[in-house]
């Protein structure tokens, strides 16, 4: 079953984010994660939605999210965005 890890994110420090935009890219090569959204412009339709960045990153399973997200080398690029931006993040499960 597909993941899809759904960040929202208000970057505090748009130059060191840029950083963080650099390294990320090649860990999902390397653990096969893909870009679905990434940041772009949204219209909301329905309801109330802050103006955030948002990313969704489709994973084949939940199993290869983790070896993702708890990688060396995300575990690097995650230590900038927590020091670049506030956000949320959730898991879920595709069908």
């Amino acid at each position: 079953m597909s993941a899809y890890f759904l960040v929202e994110v208000d970057v505090t420090n748009p130059q060191l984010y840029e950083e963080y935009r650099k390294l990320v890219g090649p860990t999902l090569e390397k653990y096969h994660g893909k870009f679905l959204v990434r940041g772009g412009a949204s219209k909301v339709i329905e309801g109330e939605w802050p103006e955030l960045r948002r990313v969704i990153i489709e994973f084949a399973t939940t199993e290869q999210f983790y070896t993702w997200y708890n990688s060396p080398e995300y575990t690097e690029a995650r230590a900038i965005r927590f020091r670049t931006s506030n956000g949320r993040a959730i898991l879920l499960d595709g069908i």
